[in-house]
């Protein structure tokens, strides 16, 4: 503090902005090394216990190579002409399409449907349940709940053939394979698995609904495409028992295999359902066309024909083979025409190996049918009222319009093809003549008999074609690297916890120590004073370890009293004539150390020669005269009241130095503050002020009633108590508004009961001329 500064009230810039001390935040923190210490210990403590009893979560990887045609798969570019008459594998697939394939919750549901993975067997591994892979026993839900919730079951073997289940209120003896309910599962029965037998400890099994399952392994599935150049998908799943996960794993990648085939064989099996269907039609028509036939050559006595039939027959060969295909054709698209137009057409996948080989149409058959293919998947968990099947119905209605309208058009080219070769065969019957009627009769029923076997011929080939091709249809994609477990657990990693456990150790307190801050509202720094405050620390005084308040009279080589020294000095700035006498002692509420401070001011004070006189002004609430065992029975407010009391009567000379007195308070008045505005009061400040070098006022609060303003009018100086972490900061808006306006003479501040680790960095005066008691621990902290 500048003394300069002190003596012309010139306060320093509390509105100057305030710099970060990283030393002042180092040392805070040093000083609560204790706390760093407790805090990694048992951070440290609760890592291994989460390492020791968290069970180990393990990471299973696979690969499946994909034929991506946009990315050169190497599954089978395959252009076999079986293959290509009907477009049977569907329409191309992408690897990223595949990918998301694999993370559809469907295929997860078959995996925990088909191994039953809702059902969880654990065992006990010291205070913690293990996950069992093959348990030796096995929960058959025979009749499910309509809402399975989560049930935990503990299942003891009783006798060989009894079991005693235990469950949240449910308890009940069972034997082998007997049927009972349990609420909120249903109807279930436990049968013995044969892989293991079953001893005498607890088995747990949890049940749970397939819903919250698959959710649960969604979380811990991975899908992904790390390297957009190649095909490959890479699938992984983080599962505590690493051969249940790679079973699972195995399991997802064989269901999506097998629906990708079944899906494709969809559509080989519509193709061959239409076309068995037509060949039943044909096969019946073919009979009836051979039977006029027979009828028509054994009523016409035809055994042979003449030349000129043969001659006909010769001429018209080429033209009716070409008019049979071109027959067969019209009545196979009139047949597809009918199958689009009716309502079972627009619910099956499309037979589309029939159509001739036309890349637009193909296009739309393939979106077609993997439209249809995808809202059979999506129904299996929606319905037909959802927004999603309605855009797919949307989307499947337009492509059937556009196929139909393929189809139309391609059967009207057939028509004209029909057309023509009718007119060209007519042209060539009339160029041969003297042809017998009954052999041109003949020669056209067996004309017609030709074209429904060339009909009948076409579609058992394209039966034939459909089933050879829906033998030779491959997955999609294969396995190129069966799921395996990581040897090492993924979680938890030991070296991570611990580094983390180190880092919350450290963190922890450093969130206290600064929290704390922020939230405490009493003066706790010197920092915090004159940045609140324009009013100067005249005086700084330490902690009292001791109960002693007599620190200057009992210790005066003490560090407390050495500070009292120190305030001495400072106030011969404030005292500078003979006239400035008076010291008014006040602060903001009780307990902040007043009559503390006076007692060792004074006696400080009267260890320099000086006669020094304290005076108990607290009329509400006096203790200083019971501090120094001094008789209270006459004092100041006897003296205000009755005439007959001298100024002698109520000085008292103190024990503990030969220039110390007191004038105590006396009994308590029923109205204080009046007592203090008594005019005798005015008449004995200036007596006493001649008969003492210094007088110490020890007033009540200012901060709850004003008597110590009415004393402030004596005072040559008025010391305002501060106490550490005891004073609120709002308070000190009391002693700065005092300031401002100067309803106080000479005000300074007086820091009482600190800390010095607390308060600020290199404070206090260590124990210089007096003998330190170091405790053995920090004699073992500084050897350290």
């Amino acid at each position: 503090m500048n003394i300069s500064n002190q003596i012309n009230n010139i306060p320093p810039n509390i509105d100057e902005e305030d710099n970060i001390n990283l030393k002042d935040i180092f040392v805070k923190l040093f000083d609560k090394w204790t706390w760093f210490l407790y805090s990694i210990i048992i951070c440290v403590i609760v890592a291994f216990l989460y390492i020791r009893y968290t069970p180990p979560t393990y990471q299973i990887n696979a690969k499946i190579l994909v034929n991506d045609n946009e990315k050169g798969g190497a599954i089978g570019k395959q252009s076999s002409g079986l293959m290509d008459l009907g477009g049977l594998l569907g329409s191309n697939n992408s690897v990223d399409n595949e990918a998301e394939i694999l993370k559809t919750r469907f295929l997860m549901e078959q995996v925990v449907r088909q191994m039953q993975l809702n059902i969880i067997y654990s065992k006990k591994s010291g205070l913690v349940l293990r996950e069992m892979y093959e348990a030796p026993l096995k929960i058959n839900i025979v009749k499910g709940a309509d809402t399975i919730t989560t049930t935990t079951l503990n299942i003891h073997k009783v006798s060989s053939s009894k079991l005693q289940i235990t469950g949240k209120n449910f308890q009940k003896t069972v034997a082998w394979g007997e049927l009972f309910n349990v609420k909120g599962v249903g109807l279930v029965k436990v049968e013995p698995n044969s892989i293991n037998s079953l001893n005498d400890d607890n088995y747990y099994v949890s049940v749970s609904s397939i819903d919250s399952r698959v959710a649960a392994l969604m979380q811990r599935l991975s899908v992904s495409v790390t390297n957009k150049q190649v095909s490959v998908i890479d699938l992984g799943l983080m599962y505590p028992v690493p051969k249940k996960g790679e079973d699972i794993l195995s399991k997802l990648i064989g269901s999506y295999i097998s629906i990708n085939l079944s899906d494709k064989n969809s559509i080989a099996d519509s193709t061959y359902k239409f076309i068995k269907e037509r060949l039943n039609v044909i096969a019946s028509e073919l009979g009836d066309v051979e039977n006029k036939v027979e009828n028509f050559k054994q009523k016409n006595q035809l055994a042979d024909m003449s030349e000129q039939g043969k001659l006909l027959v010769q001429n018209t060969g080429e033209f009716a083979a070409e008019l049979a295909k071109a027959e067969t054709q019209v009545t196979i698209l009139s047949n597809l025409e009918s199958f689009l137009k009716s309502d079972n057409g627009s619910k099956r996948v499309f037979p589309s190996s029939l159509i001739p080989q036309d890349l637009v149409f193909s296009n739309l058959m393939n979106q077609y049918n993997s439209l249809l293919i995808e809202k059979e998947k999506q129904l299996l968990s929606v319905t037909e009222e959802s927004p999603f099947i309605q855009n797919i119905n949307r989307q499947i209605l337009g492509l059937r319009g556009d196929i139909l309208s393929n189809v139309e058009s391609a059967k009207n080219n057939y028509l004209t093809t029909r057309n023509r070769l009718r007119t060209q065969l007519s042209q060539a019957e009339g160029q041969v003549s003297n042809v017998p009627q009954i052999e041109k009769n003949y020669l056209k029923l067996a004309r017609n008999q030709q074209i429904k076997q060339e009909l009948y011929i076409f579609l058992m080939q394209k039966a034939e074609e459909t089933a050879i091709s829906k033998t030779s249809n491959i997955a999609i994609a294969k396995t190129i690297d069966p799921p395996k477990s990581q040897v090492a657990p993924v979680s938890p990693k030991n070296k991570v916890v611990y580094v983390f456990a180190i880092l919350a150790g450290f963190a922890i307190p450093v969130i206290l120590i600064f929290g704390q801050n922020l939230l405490n509202t009493r003066i706790t720094t010197k920092e915090e004073i004159t940045s609140l405050t324009n009013v100067p620390v005249v005086g700084e005084i330490s902690h009292n370890t001791s109960s002693d308040n007599l620190i200057v009279a009992n210790q005066s080589r003490s560090a407390i009293s050495e500070q009292f020294r120190a305030l001495r000095t400072n106030l011969s700035f404030y005292l500078k004539s003979k006239e400035e006498k008076v010291i008014l002692l006040t602060s903001s509420m009780s307990g902040e150390g007043k009559s503390f401070t006076a007692i060792n001011l004074g006696n400080i004070l009267a260890l320099a020669g000086k006669r020094v006189l304290l005076m108990e002004l607290d009329l509400r609430k006096p203790g200083l005269s019971a501090k120094l065992g001094v008789n209270n029975d006459i004092g100041f407010s006897n003296y205000t009241i009755n005439q007959s009391i001298n100024i002698t009567d109520i000085v008292k000379p103190l024990t503990i130095n030969k220039n110390m007195f007191i004038i105590s308070s006396g009994p308590l008045p029923p109205n204080p503050a009046e007592t203090l505005m008594n005019d005798k009061v005015s008449n004995l400040i200036e007596n006493l002020k001649e008969e003492f070098d210094y007088i110490i006022m020890d007033a009540p609060p200012i901060g709850v009633i004003t008597d110590a303003q009415l004393l402030s009018r004596y005072a040559s100086v008025t010391l305002y108590l501060v106490r550490q972490k005891v004073t609120q900061k709002d308070q000190l808006k009391i002693v700065e508004e005092l300031y401002r306006n100067k309803k106080m003479h000479n005000l300074g501040i007086v820091v009482n009961d600190i800390i010095s680790k607390y308060y600020g960095y290199g404070y206090g005066y260590g124990t210089y001329g007096e003998e330190a008691k170091v405790s053995w621990f920090k004699r073992l902290v500084n050897r350290s």
